[in-house]
């Protein structure tokens, strides 16, 4: 990218900071935008992905403090598009189009006299500038490592309480053949067409532009002289290592965790991609979740729902709670334990759901028939679905 781009380029804006802005504040602007146009949080959306590219790069210059300080100072040099004289100049600013500036001969004094600012125009003197540009400022960019995915199964308890799994993952890493250059020789050369960036700029029209990877080296910013066998010249190569990693207590099916840092590791200095684990977790036989609590269904008998007592409460991985029923507990009323549920965030734990299921007896001693029939003779005179008819007469 030219030093007409970032010149022109408002970094600040992109990022909605002042330029008084603080780093803490450039820091914090940069991630709650990135977090928000994420391509994996806006999939197929294009303009998403452009944002995050415009996003990236303004936070690459205004992050960092050498950067930042060499386009405040560029800007200042030319100011909204035109270049500042200092103020014994002639008349104060004199304005001139960036286009002519970094064209090819400027002004007063042709062919590099005295009064002219040489063959190449400014962009000789400035084309190092941000490390961009030709000639002996051109660097190779550092490149972030790809990203990650990878699913591991979870028993019911382990998801409840966290566990530490190992996972076998496969990337792509530097090719220990040519030392992550792509050349047999180790001596790749710099991309003539983005040189060395990577990326590229194109015209949209309005005075807008869109940075796309560099299709010649493939947005490397290197182009091996002569290939290397094994990576046939890309300097990456599919590596697989095994991993232990720690999936917090909490987590739901289906969950999706983000490990910064432990995805692919990057070229040339970038830092490593971020490693993505989809969690699924195996049904339990007896306990269900509802966000941070924990369900069980306990049966009950009929004479323990008409008349209460106690009732033995098991717990995942501890001891049996006993929790009192009240008389007259009817079908599918829950009571919580608090406690006994799974663990919060913060530590905490939520509470166990029991739901009372009265049960209905199959086969009978003549002693308890006996006792069933007593009580319906007992209770002959009581109907419980009288409220059920008159409510349906009413409506």
């Amino acid at each position: 990218m030219s030093t007409k781009d970032f010149v022109e380029k408002d970094y600040y804006k992109v990022l909605g900071v002042p330029k008084d802005a603080t780093d803490a504040e450039i820091k914090k602007a940069y991630r709650k935008l990135a977090r928000e146009f994420h391509p994996d949080a806006n999939k197929g959306d294009d303009k998403a992905e452009e944002r995050f590219k415009e996003i990236s790069e303004a936070n690459d210059i205004l992050g960092d403090s050498k950067k930042r300080k060499e386009y405040d100072e560029a800007r200042a040099l030319f100011g909204n598009g035109g270049f500042r004289a200092g103020p014994g100049g002639a008349g104060g600013n004199f304005n001139f189009d960036l286009g002519d500036l970094f064209g090819g001969t400027q002004g007063g004094g042709q062919g590099g006299g005295p009064g002219g600012f040489g063959g190449g125009g400014l962009g000789d003197v400035f084309g190092g500038l941000f490390n961009r540009g030709g000639g002996a400022g051109t660097r190779v960019q550092p490149r972030r490592g790809q990203d990650i995915e990878s699913e591991v199964t979870l028993s019911f308890s382990e998801a409840v309480e966290g566990a530490t799994v190992p996972l076998r993952m496969s990337s792509q890493a530097p090719c220990k053949a040519c030392s992550g250059t792509g050349d047999k020789n180790g001596t790749p050369r710099v991309c003539p067409t983005c040189l060395g960036t990577g990326q590229v700029s194109r015209g949209t029209g309005g005075g807008f532009s869109l940075t796309d990877p560099c299709v010649d080296c493939k947005g490397r910013g290197l182009i091996a002289q002569d290939p290397c066998d094994v990576c046939k010249g890309s300097g990456r190569a599919k590596s697989s290592k095994t991993m232990q990693v720690r999936i917090p207590a909490g987590v739901s099916d289906s969950q999706r965790i983000r490990l910064r840092g432990k995805g692919g590791p990057g070229e040339r200095g970038g830092p490593a991609g971020d490693l993505y684990v989809v969690v699924h977790v195996d049904a339990h036989p007896v306990f269900g979740r509802r966000g941070d609590n924990l369900t069980v269904t306990v049966p009950v008998d009929f004479t323990e729902a008409a008349l209460g007592g106690e009732v033995k409460v098991p717990t995942l991985g501890g001891p049996p709670v006993t929790l009192k029923l009240p008389a007259g507990t009817p079908n599918g009323r829950t009571m919580r334990a608090r406690g006994k549920g799974a663990v919060r965030k913060d530590g905490t734990r939520g509470d166990l759901l029991v739901t009372v299921e009265v049960t209905v007896p199959r086969d009978l001693s003549d002693e308890a028939r006996d006792a069933l029939e007593a009580y319906r003779k007992a209770t002959a005179g009581q109907d419980p679905r009288a409220e059920l008819f008159q409510a349906a007469k009413g409506a």
